[in-house]
Parts: structure tokens; sequence; C-alpha cells
């Protein structure tokens, strides 16, 4: 993580042809955009750097102080830009108050990211100079030649027994380039399908079109021949201990798009919905568990499971009284069992496969799995949810409504 002093920061503040730095007078206007633009063309460090970008706000194009206000508020505003989904995968930043040239400031330093190409809004932001632009298809290249093979996460490792046959191009051509990407870059870009591959993760370069785990997990149809624990095992017991008669089962598997598809199908079909005509004179209707906060805590397994060294499944068991959810893979990075689930605290063990579900829908707010479905839960009247946090792996418990 880069760190600089103050003295450091003046001297970046006043260097206005610096490509590591970019002021903004206050977050009104389009600033939250622009500031967006700038923490995605940091994130890409297509200028190979190394080396945190800034952002000031409070400052003004030479340098010199705004007089903006710094609020704890302004701080929430601008810390928020790293899990409000807008660029994915989450870039890696920290925003803090800092005196500089005898005023306040609030500053923003983003690290290079180690997957990069980074996306605002389905657009690959670059420095070029002291202003930003859209990376060219060459950009986009150099970037994901950039992508260190010991240091990038294991969810864009290559396959290597995976072959690009393995993967469905009708629905990747189809379906997810055009959720991916805005139609204007779709337009200008020519891309042939293996760079619309690379530049999306799915395979480790346009030159080498071995699929990564990525495109295994997104794009083929037999995932567990390559990852066999890469599916949901779906118990439905009739009772409240597992040695009861299991009155419905299945292993959901396939794409993750099929596999969250199925599982919120049979989720909804086992979800009865109790009608009461006596407690009133109109009909009230309940159901033991909101839909949202079974589709957010599952959707929450499967993407921050690990892939890796395991062929164990996520599993819902769903008793009489409660629901019980368990992934492979402990607490990451910067999430332990003491922060674990509290607001903005998140961490991503497979960061591209956060961006995927993004792409696909299925996440629209980086961190809030676990803070909607508290509430949810809250609002139909459950008790709070039970976590067990393990070293090698998470589970919680959904009891149903009293």
């Amino acid at each position: 993580m880069t760190t600089y002093t103050n003295a450091e920061l003046e001297k970046m503040l006043a260097d206005i042809e610096s490509d590591l730095t970019e002021r903004k007078e206050s977050f009104k206007g389009d600033a939250p955009t622009t500031v967006r633009e700038a923490v995605c063309a940091f994130a890409n460090d297509l200028p190979a750097h190394g080396r945190g970008g800034v952002v000031f706000i409070g400052a003004k194009d030479d340098g010199s102080p705004s007089g903006l206000a710094v609020t704890d508020g302004l701080l929430r505003q601008l810390a928020d830009i790293k899990t409000d989904g807008n660029i994915v995968p989450p870039p890696s930043l920290t925003v803090s108050k800092h005196t500089l040239r005898g005023v306040e400031m609030a500053v923003m330093v983003v690290e290079p990211a180690d997957s990069p190409p980074v996306r605002y809004k389905g657009r690959v932001y670059i420095r070029i100079g002291p202003r930003r632009g859209i990376a060219s298809v060459q950009d986009e290249r150099i970037l994901s030649e950039k992508r260190r093979h010991r240091d990038r996460p294991f969810d864009v490792q290559p396959v290597s027994h995976s072959t690009l046959e393995d993967l469905n191009r009708q629905f990747f051509e189809e379906t997810y380039l055009s959720a991916a990407f805005a139609p204007d870059i779709l337009e200008a870009n020519d891309r042939s399908y293996e760079q619309g591959l690379a530049a999306t993760k799915m395979i480790a370069s346009a030159e080498d079109p071995t699929p990564t785990v990525l495109g295994t997990l997104v794009l083929c149809v037999r995932t567990r021949d390559f990852f066999p624990g890469a599916y949901i095992q779906f118990l439905r017991i009739a009772g409240v201990n597992m040695s009861d008669a299991i009155a419905d089962e299945q292993a959901i598997d396939g794409t993750v798009h099929e596999v969250l598809r199925r599982i919120e199908e049979k989720l909804t079909s086992h979800n009865r919905t109790a009608v009461d005509f006596t407690s009133g004179t109109l009909e009230q209707r309940a159901q033991a568990y909101p839909l949202v906060a079974l589709q957010q805590l599952v959707r929450n397994a499967v993407l921050h499971r690990t892939y890796e060294a395991t062929n164990s499944p996520v599993r819902v068991t769903w008793y009489d009284d409660r629901i019980e959810i368990t992934n492979p893979g402990g607490p990451y990075g910067a999430v332990n069992p003491e922060n674990f689930g509290l607001p903005g605290v998140t961490d991503y063990r497979n960061p591209n496969l956060a961006e995927a579900l993004r792409v696909l829908g299925f996440v629209q707010h980086f961190g809030a799995g676990i803070p909607t479905a508290q509430r949810e839960l809250a609002k139909n009247g459950n008790p709070p949810l039970e976590f067990s946090i393990q070293a090698t792996y998470i589970g919680v418990t959904v009891k149903a409504v009293p």
C-alpha cells in the first residue's frame, strides 16, 4: 500500500503536469463522475508507475486550495466509490483528511490493480499525461499483458486443461459482451472473439487463449469437469435435524449464472406464503423468509467461496425452522471474525468473479449483501442472522419467522 507524507503530497499537488494526480475543487456537479473516471485510470496504471495515484478534493487546477470544508459526510461519499458497483473489479483505495498548504483537503490514494483492465461503467479509463482518456484496443492489450501471474487473483489464473472450445461463444457474444461494455465502446472497437475474451479476463490473453478460472465458471457448461465443487447442494429436510427425512434434494450445477438462477427458483418454490383470514378485516400474507435476503446470502456464498484446492460445494440446507448456508473458504483479506458482516467491511477472494456477477446483474452494490439481508429479515419479523466463522468455511443460519 502506497503511503505519502504531507511533504510528498504537497509536492504532487503543485505538479500540474503529473499523471499521478487529479484535483477537484469540490465533490459537486460532474465531479462524482470525473473522480470515478480518475480512480479507474489510476487503478489501470498504464504508465506502470507501480504506486498510488492521488485525487485531491478541495484543490483548484493549479493546486491552490479551494476552501472546501472536509466533512465526515464527504469522506464517506468518497469511500463509497470503492463499493458502489460502478468500478469493476473494485479498486483498492484509501480516503483521508490532510492539512496541505495550511488548509484541509480530502485525499484519495488509488493503488494499481493486480488484474487490469479496470472499468468504470463499461469503459476503461487511463492517464494520458496530466489528463485521462478512454483506452484503445492496444491500450487494453497492454493492460492485459501487465497482469502478473504470481500476484494476480486465483480467479484469473489459466486452467491448463481447458480449451477455447469449452466456452459458450454464443452466450459470450450475444449476452455478456453487451452487458460488460458501453454500446459506444463496442461500436468503436472491432475486437476479435479472442480479444473480447482477453479483455474480459475469460482467457489468459489473445495470444494464449487458455480459459481462466473466471472464463470456466462463467462460460463453460461443464464447469464441474474442471472444478468439481462448483455447484450448490440443496436439501429440504422435513424436520429440524439432519437425520430427519429428506423432502427434496438437488445438486445445482452449470455456469455461475445458471446456478444462481436455478437456486433462486428452488428457494422461491419452497418459500410458502401463509394467508391469515382471521386476525383482522383484511387478508394478511406473510412468508417464512424474505426472498431478497435469501438471494443475497446465496450470491455471497457463491462469490466469496474458495474455488481452489477444494471439492466442497456451497450447501443450502432448509429445515422446518431455519435455513443453513455454508461455503468453503474462511474470512479473506481485510475481513476477520470480529468485523464480518459490518457495513462497508468487504474484501474479495474472487474480485473478477465479482465483476462478472455485476455484469450479469446479480450484484448491484459491492459489500451490501449481508446488510441488505439483515434489513429485509428485520422487516419480515425474522430473528437476526447467526454466523459461524471458521478458518475453512463460513456458515450462516437464517431462522424462520417465530
